[in-house]
Formats: structure tokens, C-alpha cells, sequence
């Protein structure tokens, strides 16, 4: 499987406060960024899996809402955010 859990901690352990911070918007984005990452090279490979391009699809309108919650909360966090995870904004 692509995302195990050693790899759950491993990016909660770098983006959240500590391995348990599962919580935090930047945790959270950055596990939507990796699966987002991983789903988008299987739809390269696999262009006729409707149900995943589906759930990609979900899944890029979840991270943005939350990125524009964090936004609205505290700018700094999310411009820090967006550089560490290479995202476009």
C-alpha cells in the first residue's frame, strides 16, 4: 500500500507539532498533498479510472478549503504552508 501508517507519522511528525498531531490544518493538508501526489501519477498511468479521478477530485476541494480556513486564521502559517509543501499560491 502507498500510504502506510510509518508514513501517516513520518508527515505528522513533520508538518503537525508531534506524531499524535493528526488534527491541525497542517497536517491534514499535507496528507491531502501526498495522497493528491500519489492519485495524480495513477491517473497518468490509468486514465479511464472515472472513480478516481472522482475522489481526486474531492480530495483537491477538501485541501482547499482548508487551506482558505487557514488563510482567513493566520496568514503567516499558511504562506509557510504553501512554501514547505511546493504548492502554486
Amino acid at each position: 500500500m502507498y500510504l502506510d501508517s510509518a508514513k501517516k507519522v513520518e508527515i505528522f511528525e513533520k508538518y503537525g507539532e508531534n506524531a499524535q498531531d493528526t488534527g491541525s490544518v497542517e497536517s491534514q493538508v499535507a496528507l491531502f498533498t501526498y495522497r493528491i501526489q500519489h492519485l495524480t501519477e495513477h491517473l497518468k498511468q490509468n486514465h479511464k479510472d472515472f472513480g478516481t479521478a472522482r475522489a481526486l477530485t474531492k480530495m483537491v476541494g477538501r485541501r482547499r478549503k482548508l487551506l482558505k480556513y487557514l488563510y482567513n486564521k493566520d496568514i503567516t502559517r499558511y504562506r509557510a504552508l504553501i512554501k514547505a509543501l511546493g504548492l502554486r499560491k
